[in-house]
């Protein structure tokens, strides 16, 4: 544990889902995919965080599925294009992190579904 995470706190900062332009955000987020997986990037966990300030800023903070992903360089790009193409949308951050790792229990149901891991 760093000096920085106190105990008890999330690994993953919560979002802003009260925010109005939230659901927006979030079904751009679904138009970008992994080309390896046949799943949008929200489904499959790799968007940890959206936080949407009081001037619609957005700062996503994302993983890749494993840190040597071929589109590690790319994928923040489409992230940041696919939000900002958002209505009301002022600007766009996009953070990526390995930590914590992503994980096949991050994927939402719909994705598990697809992949036929149910």
């Amino acid at each position: 544990m760093t000096d920085a995470q106190l105990e008890g706190a999330p690994l993953i900062a919560p979002s802003s889902t009260d925010h109005p332009l939230y659901d927006s955000v979030v079904e751009a987020c679904r138009t970008v995919f992994d080309p390896e997986i046949p799943v949008n990037i929200y489904d499959l966990g790799l968007i940890y965080t959206v936080l949407i300030d009081s001037e619609n800023a957005v700062k996503v903070t994302m993983t890749l599925t494993a840190p040597g992903c071929p589109v590690a360089g790319e994928m923040p790009g489409w992230v940041q294009d696919s939000i900002s193409a958002v209505p009301g949308i002022r600007d766009v951050d996009v953070d990526m992190v390995f930590d914590p790792p992503w994980g096949m229990d991050m994927m939402s149901d719909e994705a598990r579904l697809e992949l036929g891991f149910m």
